[in-house]
């Protein structure tokens, strides 16, 4: 499989208005792809039609190498991860880190007690939180970790079934400053894992961008304006008219910066 997700003329249409138009996207296995767009630009629509969760209007959609409409889709969404902000209000917040973080093997939303799990799926769990520099959450109530905390635990859960392909969307929204460079930092650490899944992020702010990732797909009223390696596609002209300002773009130590002339940053 060259492709784990490959979209092919999509457009989704919704009361007259094209939210996506014509998007022409491929991932390749191993990849890791930035969406960064305005808000309105589409991105959350177009991760809910690479992941199944929407129908395109028109085009056709491939995830892991299979058609959309052609297999299971349960079987299909086992072999993904997702976390975003919004996921979080799906979770008991009365249950422990860990315990949600292992409940991510059957993508439920209960507690354990519904699942059967052995001692390596906690092992597991745990190790995931660990890998996310969480490993000292695992036994605190959800509901009492900071919001950085939490995103790294959804983040751990996604990651339960040794996915294909992690979808990421918005995961740092609402963050301190402390809590979005702690993040990033094991984005970036997944980023450079030879044996992790081809992981698509989705944000609004090129100081966001992890290190380690190393194509971009921009968006804007629903279409693609550039597509491919960062390093190309990535530039202070396609910026400024991704986001319809006049903006500078900065490249240091494998992060960047942007702002306008008058000091506003993206």
């Amino acid at each position: 499989m060259s492709e784990v997700i490959d979209l092919q003329g999509v457009s989704v249409i919704r009361d007259g208005r094209y939210l996506l138009n014509k998007i022409d996207w491929k991932v390749g296995a191993h990849e890791r792809w930035v969406v960064l767009g305005p808000n309105g630009a589409g991105k959350t629509t177009m991760l809910q039609v690479a992941s199944t969760y929407i129908t395109p209007s028109r085009g056709l959609v491939r995830l892991l190498g299979i058609e959309h409409g052609k297999g299971d889709v349960r079987e299909i969404r086992r072999r993904v991860g997702y976390a975003g902000a919004g996921l979080a209000d799906m979770i008991r917040g009365y249950l422990p880190a860990v315990e949600i973080v292992v409940t991510g093997k059957h993508a439920a939303f209960v507690d354990s007690r519904w699942h059967d799990y052995d001692d390596s799926d906690w092992d597991r769990a745990r190790a995931g939180l660990a890998r996310l520099q969480g490993e000292h959450l695992a036994d605190r109530q959800f509901d009492t970790l900071s919001a950085g905390e939490k995103q790294r635990v959804l983040i751990a859960r996604s990651l339960m079934t040794d996915p294909e392909l992690l979808m990421l969307d918005e995961a740092t929204t609402g963050l301190d400053l402390g809590a979005r460079e702690r993040l990033i930092a094991s984005l970036s650490d997944l980023a450079f894992d030879p044996t992790g899944p081809s992981v698509v992020l989705v944000t609004h702010h090129v100081e966001e961008i992890p290190p380690g990732y190393d194509h971009i797909l921009m968006l804007a009223d629903g279409e693609v304006l550039a597509g491919g390696p960062i390093a190309e596609t990535l530039t202070e002209e396609t910026l400024s008219e991704c986001f319809q300002l006049a903006l500078r773009l900065q490249h240091n130590e494998d992060r960047y910066r942007a702002w306008s002339p008058r000091g506003r940053t993206t």
